[in-house]
């Protein structure tokens, strides 16, 4: 099958998840993952239908094949995103944090890997990382002035929220 027939059946497929035929859409990428098992995109696009419908435990090896294959960068930074949010979701705190870790070192500036990575630093027992790295945050993208006018003490805090003066 060429590039485009898979591309075709790509959109095909989106086309379906977006008229609410989900399952429709999956079958059609699990049948071209079958096919083109070298392919990260399809590994990627099939991993994505996986997620959306709550089949999470089947989405992983998915995203791990798309990772491994190789993707462009926006398609690497959501399938990390993708892959470390699922494995926090399936209670695999250590493994996700692994690899929400990796990804911010590779996408230190996207924000949603920065929560992502703080939720599972959470649930790997390191609240006050996580609290202090949600504080960063904030202070990092707030538009709300009232919050602004506390951007040092919030700096100060997210160094170290155990500090006495």
């Amino acid at each position: 099958m060429s590039e485009q027939i898979v591309a075709s059946r790509i959109a095909e497929a989106e086309t379906l998840r977006v008229q609410g035929r989900s399952d429709e859409s999956l079958a059609i990428l699990v049948e071209l993952s079958g096919d083109h098992p070298d392919d990260a995109v399809v590994a990627l696009e099939c991993a994505w239908a996986h997620d959306r419908l709550g089949l999470e435990e089947a989405a992983v090896p998915h995203y791990q094949r798309a990772i491994r294959l190789g993707l462009n960068e926006e398609r690497l930074r959501g399938a990390s995103l993708g892959l470390g949010s699922t494995l926090r979701a399936l209670g695999r705190y250590e493994e996700s944090l692994e690899t929400l870790s990796q990804a911010m070192a590779t996408f230190p500036d996207d924000n949603s890997i920065r929560v992502f990575h703080a939720m599972a630093l959470y649930n790997n027992g390191l609240a006050k990382a996580a609290c202090e790295q949600l504080l960063r945050l904030l202070i990092d993208t707030t538009g709300d002035e009232k919050i602004r006018g506390y951007g040092p003490a919030l700096q100060t805090y997210a160094e170290d929220l155990d500090a006495t003066w």
